[in-house]
Order: structure tokens, then C-alpha cells, then sequence
């Protein structure tokens, strides 16, 4: 239970921080004590379960593809042996399937009485291939490590589901800006397997325009810096990885949240500084290639009309990857889903840009309609 609530509080602090120190170690104490409160309620367990000779779509192989997960609760079968309450939750790039046992998601959705109650669920949280403790480039093939994308992570996300777990339905898919697009996926590869799903901080469309400049800069930041050597480096390429952090918050970064958190160029600086140096000592510059290059193919939209399960989509009008002037494309796109809802959230004080999904007590409600309407 320490290490989960350690590594809890690493995945905050990695990559959906946004205080100076002083303000972050509070909040991080508090966070640690408040998931002290719930865990005890949430009875998390993990595992993993093995892929033999897993093929990606590409031709590649992998003899064993290790899938980390973590579960809360039970399954529940009807009398037609059917689970009915299985939930599966699908994290951001660079995350961990833990990054929804954060004090602000867990206490606010997985407590008793609250919407995903974990004595009435069972939640799964994978580490997506690539990140965690799931098979990753870092393990030792570096960039001989099969070259996946997302259709490659959600096949192995339902095999996970299906034969590791012996979940044959799921109640709720939902997940969080990659995760929001593995979901979408999810609904078109499987769409009779969930009733509802819960996609948040993406648009069911290919990445263009600003989205994939950023995370081609994202990419060539590492393989321009000399240290990294194709891959082969011994020590990680700093000054890559230093520039591709500095891409990375400004796609995470709210205007608004930040002007308040910083309002003086003193401690905008000191977060600067903060956010570069807390990082750094946590990546690994193969891994990050391989998760931002992920995406290259994604393309949901053709599809959009063979899903089945009731959806509702949300993005937060300071999301800095999917910004509101886009939000056009979105309110477009759903309505070729039959029980397809968007919903924009406008900005507030609770409100941080892209990663708002991380604060489930702005958008809960719609949630809750969600789990509502799909239960009739």
C-alpha cells in the first residue's frame, strides 16, 4: 500500500503538477493523507499477465509482452454469467494506470457512496504498453522494441480484460486524454463488449495541425541531441529531454490556472526551473519517443457510427491540446454517435487545462448521467 501511494504521488509530481515547491509539497502532504483515509476502502491489488508471442499490427513480434495492471473490488456475474460491473479506466502518455488513485479522482469517485464505489466495482487500471511496469523499450530492447501504436495497446488492453482478468463485459470504459483516444477505440473494435464509455480530453478525428507539431518537436528534441545515439546512449540526452519537457507544459499548461498559481515572475520562475529539474530524474528518452509516436495512425472517425454504447465526451475550453477553437470538429463529429453527448466544460477556478480530467468534483455529474442512462 506505501508503494502505490509513493508512486501515486511520483505520477502528480511527474507530470500533472503545476505549484511552486512550497505550495506542491503541501499539496502533495495532503494528497498523501487524504489517499491514507480512502485506502484502506479501495483494497487495490495488482498483477500481471503475459502475452505470448504477442504481434503487433505492423509484422513485429514480441515473444513476451508484459501487461501491468491494478484492480479494485470484485467482478459480479448475472445469471447469464455475464460481468456487470467491470470498469476500465485508461491513463494519459507518460502515465500509469495509478494516475486514478490520486487523492483528487480516487477520493472524489472510488470512496464509499461515491459513482465507481470500489465495493460495488471492479476497476481496472493497466500500465498501457510502453509506460509503468508494462513491457517498455527501457526494459533492454531500447529501439529495437516492436515500433506499437494505439490499435496495438487497446488489443492488448482487451486481451489483458478478456484472458487475464476473465472479464467478458465492461460497464464503463473511460480514459484520459491517450487513454480518451484508446477509449474511442475501444467502442469501435468492441462495440457491443461496454455499455457506456467516458472519453475525456481528446477529439475522435487523426492528429493534425498544432497537436502533432508539438509531439514531432516532442520527438526530434531527443534524436537531434547527440547523447541520445540512436538509442544506445549510456546516460540520458538532458538537453533533449529538457526540450521536450518544455513542449510538454506548455500542451498541459492552463493560462488562467497558471496566472493565478504564478502571479509574479518570481515564482514563475522557480516553477520553471522546479518542473525541468523534479522531471528529469523519472524518464527515460527511448520510452518518450515510443509514447508520443504512439498516436501517428490514430483515426477513429470513419467509425463513428458503429458505436453502440452510450458516450459522453468532455473537454475543458482551457485545453491547450484540444483548444476550444477546435471544439467546432467535436460537436461535429458526435453526432454521427448514435447516444453520443459532448459536453464543454468552461473554464474556472476548477479548471487546469488538459489534465482537469484528474479532477473529477468539476465533471462528476455528467458521469453520473452517463451511468444513468446506460443502466436502463
Amino acid at each position: 500500500m506505501r508503494r502505490i501511494a509513493i508512486a501515486v504521488l511520483m505520477v502528480c509530481a511527474v507530470f500533472f503538477g503545476g505549484a511552486s515547491a512550497a505550495h506542491a509539497g503541501a499539496r502533495q502532504a495532503d494528497a498523501a493523507r487524504r489517499y491514507a483515509q480512502i485506502a484502506a476502502a479501495l483494497h487495490p491489488s495488482e498483477g500481471n499477465y503475459v502475452v505470448k508471442d504477442f504481434r503487433f499490427h505492423n509484422g513485429q513480434t514480441l515473444p513476451s509482452l508484459r501487461l501491468h495492471y491494478t484492480t479494485l473490488g470484485h467482478p459480479r456475474r448475472n445469471s447469464a454469467g455475464q460481468v456487470t460491473n467491470a470498469v476500465l479506466l485508461l491513463h494519459a502518455t507518460g502515465a500509469t494506470g495509478h494516475q486514478f488513485l490520486a487523492p483528487p479522482f480516487a477520493g472524489v469517485l472510488f470512496g464509499p457512496g461515491e459513482l465507481l464505489d470500489a465495493r460495488r466495482y471492479f476497476i481496472i487500471l493497466p500500465d498501457e504498453i510502453g509506460h509503468g511496469r508494462s513491457s517498455k523499450p527501457s526494459d533492454g530492447l531500447r529501439m529495437n522494441f516492436p515500433r506499437y501504436d494505439y490499435a496495438d495497446m487497446v488489443r492488448a488492453q482487451h486481451l489483458l480484460v478478456t484472458r487475464g482478468l476473465d472479464v467478458n463485459h465492461l460497464h464503463l470504459v473511460g480514459g484520459t486524454s491517450m487513454g480518451c483516444m484508446h477509449t474511442w477505440l475501444w467502442t469501435e473494435e468492441y462495440p457491443g463488449f461496454m455499455d457506456a464509455a467516458l472519453p475525456f480530453a481528446c477529439m475522435p478525428v487523426p492528429i493534425a495541425g498544432r497537436n502533432w507539431i508539438a509531439r514531432q518537436m516532442v520527438i526530434d528534441d531527443i534524436r537531434e541531441d547527440p547523447a541520445w545515439d540512436n538509442g544506445n546512449y549510456t546516460k540520458e540526452p538532458e538537453s533533449g529531454l529538457r526540450g521536450a519537457l518544455g513542449m510538454i507544459f506548455f500542451l498541459l499548461s492552463a493560462p488562467l490556472h497558471d496566472h493565478q498559481i504564478y502571479p509574479t515572475r518570481e515564482a514563475a520562475t522557480r516553477f520553471a526551473r522546479e518542473f525541468v529539474k523534479d522531471r528529469l530524474p523519472h524518464l527515460d528518452a527511448n520510452d518518450m519517443i515510443y509514447q508520443w509516436d504512439a498516436s501517428r495512425d490514430y483515426n477513429p472517425e470513419p467509425r463513428l457510427g458503429e458505436v453502440r454504447a452510450w458516450v459522453t465526451a468532455i473537454n475543458t475550453a482551457d485545453d491547450q491540446i484540444d483548444p476550444v477553437v477546435l471544439v467546432g470538429i467535436e460537436r461535429r463529429e458526435i453526432r454521427k454517435v448514435k447516444r453520443g453527448r459532448f459536453v464543454l466544460l468552461p473554464v474556472s477556478d476548477g479548471t487546469v487545462g488538459h489534465a482537469t480530467y484528474n479532477h473529477p468534483a468539476v465533471w462528476k455529474q455528467y458521469l453520473a448521467q452517463l451511468l444513468r442512462e446506460s443502466s436502463r
